[in-house]
């Protein structure tokens, strides 16, 4: 007798949709979160009100042979080094930064801001450009006592390098109307007196090579900023300094130190 009742394929057919349904259902939920989560950290753009929103901060040290020497290291081409800020140290500018908590001895540093635009890992130096969305110029805060104390004990440098408002950076400029990536003037002043000058065509590793450096060690991705070494000059800031700087071609910017927080 025929068997009225559904054949097994089909049971597990309905069963197939009904679970996909109820996934798509879930998806098409908003995320769920148990406290309002923090705003994205983003940066303004040249000629656009669209903002580049910002993933990690890289940060490339030793990068230039003078810099080097006056921080007493070597810099014979050894491997590049990294290291990191929080994605919210930065900030837009013109701004004032409070001189920050726990230091007395808060220390400006130029370098040129490369933005990832397109994710990857392994990159060959030949294919870096492709990765590259944009560049800028940003001021690299540290609070140099405590990058030394923490030197002295063999200790992670974060609480000197990685604290709040520490990447003040100026609009970003797509690649497309960057002039250079290899040559460029990068200059920092404090009060109108130059304090740091010299050349990107100065940097040890350059920035194909030290992007793919990164990226043999963790895969980068769009929103990924790279900042990659300032040049000899580094010295101390004070409340109230006036701090402006820039890689010719690309950005400048203003920072002003303010009082204490």
């Amino acid at each position: 007798m025929w068997d009225a009742s559904a054949p097994a394929w089909l049971d597990n057919h309905c069963a197939h949709v009904s679970s996909f349904r109820n996934f798509k259902s879930r998806k098409a939920r908003p995320m769920a979160y148990v406290f309002p989560a923090p705003p994205q950290a983003s940066l303004a753009v040249q000629g656009t009100d669209a903002r580049f929103p910002v993933r990690r901060i890289f940060c490339v040290g030793r990068n230039y042979e003078a810099h080097a020497r006056e921080m007493g290291n070597d810099p014979d081409r050894e491997p590049p080094f990294f290291f990191t800020k929080p994605a919210d140290a930065a900030c837009d500018t013109p701004c004032t930064i409070p001189y920050p908590p726990l230091t007395n001895d808060l220390h400006h540093e130029i370098e040129l801001v490369i933005a990832i635009g397109k994710g990857g890992a392994n990159i060959a130096a030949a294919d870096v450009m492709d990765h590259i969305w944009g560049a800028s110029v940003g001021i690299f805060l540290t609070r140099r006592d405590l990058q030394a104390e923490a030197k002295a004990a063999r200790r992670p440098w974060d609480w000197g390098k990685a604290f709040d408002l520490s990447a003040p950076i100026a609009p970003l400029k797509p690649v497309a109307d960057v002039p250079s990536l290899t040559n460029a003037r990068i200059w920092l002043a404090v009060n109108g007196e130059i304090r740091q000058d010299a050349d990107i065509a100065d940097l040890i590793w350059p920035v194909a090579d030290h992007i793919a450096t990164l990226s043999e060690a963790v895969t980068l991705a769009p929103g990924d900023l790279v900042m990659t070494g300032t040049p000899a000059g580094v010295d101390a800031l004070l409340e109230g300094d006036v701090v402006t700087g820039g890689v010719d071609g690309i950005a400048a910017l203003e920072v002003t130190i303010g009082s204490r927080a």
